[in-house]
């Protein structure tokens, strides 16, 4: 038995020695040391998430997304406020995972004339107007959004979540972001089942939007030179 538990633990610290040096052997490289550098960046769309909220019936915040959307900026981190942003959103790409023609098809029933109307305004977008810094590392922005046609002020409080100049296997400039904000639909045509005042029985006026970014920048040899 005393045999047993011997030889069952020697396999273990065996099998842990091993696993620590293949781990060790695989560990990712470190990012590069030089300053983010400022410059045009680009979204880098397989890291970037695009989703909206809306209040439905008082019971539930409906959470959709749009699948396809792109976006610009011009950055500096120590300059904040001269950010400039113009984003595009593929209205068509919106995604509420019940798109099932069998029961309803909910994607298509969202971009009908009622709410999103694609087949007449198949885009969206957002330009940033006026960049206010509020932190060491948020801002407020202030931008205008075009939505079926129209153009209303929409808010989004942002934060720079860090960035590095490159890395041995990302041999770009990345940056993140994280925002949010909220507009009401209504001011863009969309006022289809709203609640009459004082109920809930409906889909709210109030959309909440967030947003999850990171953009590719300059290359790392350039911000070394």
């Amino acid at each position: 038995m005393k045999k047993n538990l011997s030889a069952a633990a020697l396999a273990a610290v065996l099998c842990a020695s091993a696993i620590a040096i293949a781990s060790d052997k695989g560990s990712t490289p470190p990012a590069s040391t030089a300053p983010v550098p400022a410059g045009a960046y680009t979204l880098d769309k397989a890291h970037a998430s695009l989703i909206f909220k809306v209040n439905h019936l008082g019971f539930s915040n409906y959470t959709a997304r749009f699948k396809r959307f792109d976006a610009k900026l011009q950055f500096d981190p120590a300059d904040l406020p001269a950010a400039k942003l113009i984003a595009t959103v593929d209205v068509t790409s919106l995604e509420t995972d019940f798109p099932d023609p069998a029961m309803l098809d909910f994607n298509a029933q969202l971009l009908g004339e009622e709410w999103f109307d694609a087949a007449r305004f198949p885009t969206m977008e957002y330009c940033s107007k006026r960049i206010e810094q509020t932190g060491p590392k948020s801002m407020r922005i202030h931008g205008d959004l075009t939505l079926r046609g129209v153009t209303k002020p929409v808010t989004l409080e942002a934060t720079y979540n860090g960035g590095y100049a490159g890395h041995p296997m990302d041999p770009h400039a990345r940056i993140g972001f994280s925002a949010h904000g909220t507009l009401k639909r209504s001011d863009f045509g969309i006022s289809y089942g709203i609640p009459a005042p004082g109920t809930m029985m409906g889909v709210g006026d109030e959309v909440t939007v967030i947003i999850e970014t990171e953009f590719n920048g300059p290359p790392l040899a350039a911000a070394e030179e």
